[in-house]
C-alpha cells in the first residue's frame, strides 16, 4: 500500500488506514525509529520497563549498595546544618 506525504502544520506526516491501525494494534503512544530508508512505527514500550530484573541483577552482583555511605555523612552542611 502506498501513502502520500503530506503538510500537516509546519511538520510533514502521512494519514495511516483505519484497516492498517487495526491489524498492527497500534494506538495511543508509538515509538518512531529511523532506519536507512525506512520509518519503523512500534508500540512504545511501558515505563521502567525491566527495571524489577535490572535490579535483581544488581542485588545478585553486590552493586546496590548506598554510594552515599562512602562519603562520610555528607558535606559539612549536612552534618551541621541538617536537622531530622
Amino acid at each position: 500500500m502506498k501513502a502520500r506525504i503530506i503538510r500537516i502544520g509546519n511538520s510533514q506526516g502521512i494519514r495511516i488506514p483505519k484497516p492498517l491501525l487495526e491489524q498492527s494494534g497500534l494506538e495511543g503512544e508509538v515509538e518512531l525509529e529511523v532506519q536507512p530508508d525506512q520509518i519503523i512505527i512500534r508500540r512504545a514500550g511501558r515505563t521502567r520497563q525491566g527495571w524489577t530484573e535490572a535490579f535483581e541483577a544488581m542485588a545478585a552482583a553486590g552493586d546496590d549498595r548506598l554510594l552515599d555511605a562512602e562519603g562520610g555523612g555528607g558535606s559539612e552542611w549536612d552534618q551541621e546544618e541538617w536537622e531530622w
